[in-house]
């Protein structure tokens, strides 16, 4: 399929993501990998579940070879039009209690409280046990 510049939105290119037909975002241009999904070294999962989405961070992430770059040019269908793309929502953990260093001292500190002593006592009862058996 000879790249005709054509554009796309987000849900156009959504549209074709099963193993018949299978089309991938990846830094702004859109590609149809149908025909290279047996071929894909990492497996046609790999392509299939980065289908629907701006896939570029997946394709970055693996780190391909430039002949890998050049290939893609065969797959070229058009481009994606950026408004149609969700802006990347910064990923927020699920709220979870606050890890609190000074919660951590002060669980050290009410331990040592009750342990130093008990330490004193016992060190105490041992040595009048054994100063008065000698």
């Amino acid at each position: 399929m000879g790249g005709d510049g054509k554009r796309y939105t987000l849900r156009d290119v959504s549209k074709h993501s099963t193993s018949e037909d299978c089309w991938l975002i990846i830094n702004g241009k859109v590609y149809d990998v149908t025909k290279f999904l047996e071929d894909h070294p990492g497996g046609d999962d790999v392509l299939l579940s980065a289908t629907g989405k701006d896939a570029t961070d997946d394709f970055e992430d693996v780190g391909h070879s430039d002949s890998a770059r050049a290939m893609m040019d065969e797959y070229y269908v058009g481009e994606i039009d950026a408004s149609t793309i969700p802006t990347k929502v910064k990923y927020t953990p699920p709220k979870q209690p606050h890890y609190n260093q000074d919660k951590t001292t002060d669980f050290i500190i009410r331990l040592l409280q009750f342990l130093v002593p008990l330490a004193i006592l016992g060190l105490a009862v041992g040595i009048r046990f054994y100063t008065k058996s000698a």
